[in-house]
């Protein structure tokens, strides 16, 4: 069983830390003029659908053997503009850098997004999950 904690700091900002006691600050300052001086948390859920993503795509491809030299996911997703701000659909594009197989990186990405990322599996069926690679040698 997981679990995290947040703690409040001041104003709007707050230190998050995970099961393993790695820290993150989120939030913003309460000076409008400010931009965010931590993640904002959607943010934090577009970082976990990725990086869930890409863990399982590298391990299944170095057990492959595959000459993955770098690997790189930009992720996007679109929210509704009322509160609660669902997010309606989320887009990972993979950058692969190295002489990997198209196919067999293809189905690391199915593996991973459609059998082993827990993140991924929890907002299926309701948020559209969608993706696409490119291979730079």
């Amino acid at each position: 069983m997981s679990k995290i904690t947040v703690n409040w700091l001041q104003e709007k900002i707050f230190v998050g830390t995970d099961s393993n006691r790695h820290s993150i600050v989120i939030g913003r300052s309460a000076d409008p003029e400010q931009t965010w001086i931590g993640m904002k948390p959607s943010d934090l859920l577009l970082l976990a659908v990725a990086s869930c993503a890409v863990y399982d795509i590298v391990e299944i491809l170095q057990k492959q053997r595959e000459p993955l030299l770098g690997l790189r996911v930009e992720c996007s997703g679109d929210q509704l503009s009322d509160p609660p701000y669902s997010f309606t659909s989320i887009h990972n594009h993979y950058i692969v850098r190295g002489q990997v197989n198209p196919s067999k990186l293809e189905k690391a990405i199915r593996l991973s997004e459609d059998k082993y990322c827990s993140v991924i599996s929890s907002l299926r069926p309701h948020v559209l999950v969608t993706s696409d690679f490119e291979i730079q040698s």
